[in-house]
């Protein structure tokens, strides 16, 4: 069945050979290649990593800049609020004052006005009742 003459040797030294010349010129620059690849993948996996670490710390950055900025702004609304609101105090208060001083002074010309008006009365009913007596009096 098997012949153990020179073939089986020379068939080993050929299959060495084979195996030789193979790695030699095709796996090994596929090895390489795959290699290469290898590198290449985690190189630009760790940058990926790299640059989404910056990217979440600059976006947290921008956050609380933002936080900080929302705070800035309503701070700024609230005072100016409080100072519109101040200002219409002021304001309200002159206004009620002029009024409260309008109001003083025409109380105070109506008061005139009602005594010089009482005081030009009396001066009349004084006149009529000197007119009413003398009419009485020349009628006697």
């Amino acid at each position: 069945m098997f012949d153990f003459d020179a073939t089986l040797p020379l068939m080993a030294v050929q299959f060495l050979l084979l195996v030789a010349v193979l790695n030699a010129v095709f796996f090994k620059p596929l090895t390489k290649v795959v290699e290469d690849r290898n590198d290449f993948i985690r190189g630009t996996e760790a940058d990926a990593k790299e640059r989404l670490a910056k990217s979440e710390a600059l976006a947290k950055q921008y956050e609380t800049e933002l936080a900080e900025s929302r705070r800035a702004y309503q701070a700024a609304i609230a005072k100016a609020q409080a100072e519109a609101n101040q200002i219409a105090a002021q304001k309200i208060a002159a206004a009620q004052q002029e009024a409260q001083q309008q109001r003083e002074q025409t109380q105070k010309e109506l008061d005139q006005q009602k005594q010089e008006a009482l005081t030009t009365l009396e001066q009349q009913v004084e006149a009529l009742s000197r007119e009413i007596l003398d009419k009485l009096l020349a009628g006697v």
